[in-house]
């Protein structure tokens, strides 16, 4: 069926001809569409051949009835508005149809004008929930698995498990790996990729919260609970309601808020500082750390109990050094990001640059990398990023690590005096920070001679 119009199409489904035709009159006098169907299976038949957008099932069918009717469409055109009608209203009967996904129960006979004003309430929620649904699918895309760059196969075991966990949504989630390995964006992906994403997702630093301060921020407080509470506030674990709670560095919370967390994941409930009654709570809870939790646990600072609590389902992030695959197709998001927030002209990095990436160890990892690239698209104003733009702490760092001194004792197998010349090359650039000048000086060579072995090892 072609749209006739702009209100929409609708398919009436009812044994009685009568009543079909005095639905399309009544309905086409407010600007719909209106076609009809005898049986289910016509009606059926009709759907798979035709565009409608709502439709009037009756409860007594010649072939079947309407909630079974009900059922098949939902199986597969689930965003169609429903309405049930029926000659005898039944609360029971309205109440399944309501649970089988109809959006409607009416009784015969119906007004036209309170049908239209039916119809056109079913057609603005389909249209609300077709944007509900855009924006949790926009969502997803920009915090879900598909927003963690990877090209290493330890990073995609962790988008693989992610994806698992995600459909586990009750239970909790224990992060662990390094400073800057990125595990708020793998707690986001688990939220957003999980049924929860269309509800909050909250996040907490434990480390960066005081002790005394910490349970209010968690669980709220009541009017008059101590001396600066004003008013009644809600707290995290209240104001995440049906979503996520991620705790980060939670190795940092102490002893006794440890205990009263345990007890909400135990009771599912809490109780507002100042406060007497157990409030319910459905969110789930995500935590992180950089900590050894076991080693904690022995050492009397993290409880026993709730590592086991929170370490349902464990992930541990790799970090960058042992997932250097990951690095160049990291700085590449990273100089692009930047090219839009800074409107700047940036190509990439440059050979010298890139060789400098991948040898890094990256103790920061990713948010040391993004730094990095950050700080030499702002200072700098070269058309690609050079090894004399990054800082000068981590050029020393790989150059003591990595550079050393030559050993020209001649082994009995021999050398590759090409490799030789390639090395002392690459320590040149290194030691001067990238001046060609002042490396072609380090090894007596003329800017012209060090350039055209520069290019010969693939240095330019």
């Amino acid at each position: 069926m072609e749209r006739n119009n702009d209100k929409g199409n609708i398919l009436v489904v009812d044994g009685d001809f009568s009543l079909r035709a005095s639905i399309a009159e009544g309905l086409g006098k407010y600007g719909y569409a209106v076609v009809g169907a005898v049986s289910g299976e016509e009606a059926l038949k009709r759907l798979r051949n035709e565009a409608f957008d709502v439709v009037l099932v009756d409860l007594q069918l010649p072939d079947f009835n309407g909630i079974e009717l009900l059922k098949r469409i939902r199986q597969g055109w689930d965003d169609l508005v429903v309405i049930m009608v029926s000659a005898v209203g039944n609360v029971e009967t309205a109440v399944e149809a309501m649970q089988q996904g109809a959006f409607h129960y009416i009784t015969k006979p119906c007004r036209a004008d309170e049908l239209a004003i039916l119809v056109d309430k079913g057609l603005q929620a389909a249209a609300m929930d077709q944007c509900v649904a855009g924006f949790r699918l926009m969502q997803q895309q920009r915090f879900g698995v598909a927003s963690i760059i990877t090209a290493s196969k330890q990073m995609k075991e962790v988008l693989s498990l992610i994806r698992k966990i995600a459909g586990r949504e009750s239970s909790t989630v224990l992060i662990q790996g390094e400073s800057g390995t990125g595990k708020e964006l793998v707690a986001k992906a688990i939220h957003f990729e999980s049924p929860r994403s269309g509800q909050p997702f909250l996040a907490i630093n434990c480390a960066a919260v005081p002790t005394h301060l910490l349970e209010s921020e968690l669980m709220g407080y009541e009017k008059g609970a101590f001396t600066d509470a004003r008013n009644r506030k809600k707290g995290l674990l209240e104001m995440a309601e049906g979503g996520t709670l991620f705790l980060d560095e939670i190795g940092e919370m102490d002893i006794l808020m440890q205990a009263k967390l345990l007890r909400v994941l135990e009771e599912k409930a809490i109780r507002r500082i100042g406060g007497t009654a157990m409030i319910p709570v459905d969110v789930r809870i995500v935590s992180a750390t950089n900590q050894d939790l076991p080693a904690a646990v022995r050492e009397g600072r993290f409880r026993q109990d709730l590592y086991y609590r929170l370490d349902v389902l464990p992930i541990h992030v790799p970090p960058l050094r042992r997932r250097r695959e990951d690095i160049l197709p990291l700085a590449t998001h990273f100089i692009s990001h930047f090219k839009q927030e800074l409107g700047r002209e940036v190509a990439g990095l440059s050979k010298m640059a890139e060789k400098f990436f991948l040898e890094y160890d990256w103790p920061g990892n990713v948010r040391e990398l993004r730094n990095v690239i950050e700080r030499a698209m702002i200072l700098e104003g070269s058309s690609e990023i050079l090894l004399e733009h990054l800082p000068r702490e981590i050029i020393d760092k790989t150059g003591g690590a990595k550079s050393g001194t030559l050993n020209f004792q001649l082994p009995p197998e021999g050398v590759d005096i090409e490799e030789v010349e390639r090395e002392l090359i690459r320590q040149a650039l290194e030691i001067c920070r990238g001046n060609q000048s002042h490396a072609a000086r380090k090894l007596s060579l003329g800017i012209d001679a060090f350039r055209y072995r520069m290019k010969k090892f693939g240095f330019l």
